[in-house]
């Protein structure tokens, strides 16, 4: 529940503020398009399962989930949380995975 109140708040002040664009989309733009995809090594673990980035330039992204589809989804929100881009954002970003471990890249 406390994940659909962030995305009601997240898409109220994205609808309010229109056209707005964070600082952090320009950022996360400009490291994708300098770096690699994102690589995470994952583990199942005694609550679900832990994901930890391997080669992310600004330090690590440590996320878990349930199981591996929210984990997955987490990922893509720990990405946008490190650039400091609200997840109402999500589908602008076009934050995906490739290859066919953990590894995230932009559209």
């Amino acid at each position: 529940i406390m994940y659909i109140k962030k995305q009601v708040k997240y898409y109220l002040i994205k609808a309010l503020r229109g056209k707005y664009v964070p600082e952090g989309l320009v950022e996360l733009t400009k490291y994708f398009v300098h770096n690699d995809a994102i690589r995470f090594d994952y583990k199942e673990d005694s609550g679900g399962w832990v994901a930890i980035s391997k080669n992310f330039r600004h330090g690590s992204i440590v996320t878990s989930g349930k199981n591996k589809k929210e984990l997955e989804n987490n990922i893509k929100d720990a990405i946008l949380t490190s650039f400091d881009v609200p997840s109402a954002y999500m589908k602008e970003t076009g934050i995906h995975k490739v290859g066919e471990g953990l590894e995230y890249a932009i559209a």
